[in-house]
């Protein structure tokens, strides 16, 4: 790998660490029913980054990541339109809230598949990323996603930001 392209994938891991650090922030304030705004605008912001420094890399074909980068722009678009032209009203904050928690779950599914790729002692648990550890991983992840989801539904409102962010509406 040539020095660009290391820079490139050191840029592209960096942000997305953010993105993900900073949903599960996102995801903390939906549980406790505080909007975060600083917060959602970073989460956002390096979500949107991650899915475009995705496609930088060289493409040869189209791959299971750029189909994730593609329909993660997609759900962050509904996402980003619920949340900054509708302001939370009505359907908009279901639609905020389900798009938000999806986004994050692809960018962890991206994640766990690196993770199965790169890392020796979990790619010698699945080579093929066919075998069991993987799969129960998914599901697992998926499942949590999905309780996040439910959960955040139910007690987020999209009320007044958080005191704690120091941001307006």
């Amino acid at each position: 790998m040539n020095g660009s392209m290391q820079i490139l994938t050191f840029v592209h891991v960096l942000i997305s660490l953010v993105g993900i650090a900073s949903g599960f922030v996102v995801i903390f304030g939906f549980l406790t029913g505080r909007r975060l705004d600083r917060w959602t605008a970073i989460f956002l912001a390096t979500t949107v980054l991650t899915s475009l420094t995705g496609f930088l890399f060289p493409i040869e074909r189209l791959t299971p990541g750029l189909a994730i980068g593609i329909i993660s722009l997609l759900i962050l678009a509904i996402a980003m339109i619920a949340r900054y032209q509708f302001h939370l009203a009505r359907r908009a904050l279901a639609a905020y809230v389900v798009c938000s928690v999806i986004a994050l779950y692809l960018n962890v599914l991206v994640l766990i598949v690196q993770s199965f790729q790169k890392v020796p002692p979990l790619k010698a648990l699945a080579p093929t990323q066919s075998e069991l550890p993987f799969v129960v991983t998914q599901v697992i992840v998926l499942g949590f996603f999905v309780l996040i989801a439910v959960l955040s539904l139910t007690r987020f409102r999209g009320g007044s930001s958080s005191v704690e962010t120091g941001s307006q509406h």
